[in-house]
């Protein structure tokens, strides 16, 4: 079998884009915290992010009032490039009506007026360290409890649009990503046909999907409301239930993309978490059912996404070193191989509450 890697660099990459988070040493760190008035004390521990560089940052003494974040704070630098300054900003303005409205989103904090700054080449922010775990997704209450908030999240989000951000659609997350992927050299030529053909064939059921269900209401959403943005604290403990993080894919979309990332397992059991989910939601606002027919779209477009994903970011060191599979051809047929039970997911009875 003929395994072809992705090239070391994607088209149009100049080398001073190549390993820009090679610069960005424990000094640098440092150094940019103390141009926003942080002292930190040397303990620096990396969380785990690829698409962005983050650490955990302990400060020399507490933070003054504006800040009001303790002595331990998360820094986050923005991979260069990705996001204007104008879209992290609505993000980080985004967060702030959310908390306004007192919705538990950790958002960037304001530090000297601003909330995004700049040091060394990078952007960053700086955010309260919030403790948690996972979410019993099992648990039905702890479904209802998250439903709640994400009521709450999108009727702040359908108050307004971004401006800047772009939207989660067939464009942004299908097509866009499958030009990518056939005009970058990424597939195996023992290969390429076969997802070609899947991939065109998912996205032509994906469309036709889209255009049953017709118009729905398109709102600033969390967008990538995966389990692992949820940190829960246990109840009897200050500021118990689920705390929202990572608002850096926040797009414009429909409702039920902040709904099904929390769904696993068979369809009678994302029948059982899908309900909870949404008897918490109809506490605090209408859910659109149907968008449900959305779900399987929604994820087949995710799947193609992330390859691209993948495909553009292959030039940053961590991206060979930790996903080494990536650009086999066991690893694109693995991906045929899900492109044709998501056309079949898609062409089936949508689930329903």
């Amino acid at each position: 079998m003929t395994t072809t890697n992705p090239p070391d660099q994607p088209p149009h990459t100049t080398p001073a884009q190549l390993h820009a988070y090679e610069h960005l040493t424990p000094d640098k760190v440092l150094d940019a915290l103390a141009s926003v008035g942080l002292l930190g004390d040397g303990r620096l521990m990396a969380l785990s992010s690829y698409e962005n560089r983050v650490y955990q940052a302990h400060l020399e003494s507490p933070v003054g009032a504006e800040a009001a974040a303790g002595d331990i704070v998360v820094v986050k630098f923005y991979r260069p490039d990705r996001w204007t300054d104008a879209q992290i900003i609505e993000e980080h303005d985004f967060a702030t009506e959310l908390m306004a409205a007192e919705i538990p989103v950790v958002g960037a904090l304001t530090l000297g007026g601003n909330t995004l700054h700049h040091f060394g080449g990078f952007s960053f922010s700086v955010s309260p360290s919030r403790g948690g775990r996972r979410p019993e997704l099992e648990n039905f209450e702890v479904l209802e409890w998250i439903g709640r908030f994400l009521a709450r999240i999108h009727t702040v989000g359908g108050a307004k649009p971004f401006v800047y951000r772009p939207s989660l659609d067939l464009q942004t997350f299908g097509f866009a990503s499958g030009e990518v992927l056939l005009t970058g050299n990424y597939l195996p030529l023992d290969m390429e046909s076969r997802w070609r053909k899947a991939f065109e064939t998912a996205m032509q059921t994906a469309e036709s999907v889209f255009k049953s269900v017709g118009d729905v209401k398109q709102i600033r959403l969390h967008g990538d409301c995966h389990p692992g943005n949820i940190l829960w604290t246990p109840e009897g403990l200050s500021g118990a239930g689920p705390h929202f993080v990572d608002l850096d894919d926040a797009r414009t979309g429909p409702a039920v993309q902040d709904l099904w990332m929390l769904l696993s397992g068979d369809r009678s059991q994302c029948l059982r978490q899908l309900g909870a989910l949404v008897d918490g939601y109809e506490e605090f606002g209408e859910f659109d059912r149907r968008e449900l027919a959305l779900i399987e779209p929604l994820r087949t477009l995710r799947l193609i996404h992330y390859s691209a994903w993948l495909a553009q970011r292959w030039h940053d060191p961590i991206f060979p070193i930790n996903f080494p599979w990536f650009g086999s051809s066991d690893y694109w047929k693995g991906q045929v191989d899900m492109l044709e039970e998501q056309l079949e997911a898609m062409q089936a009875a949508p689930l329903v509450v």
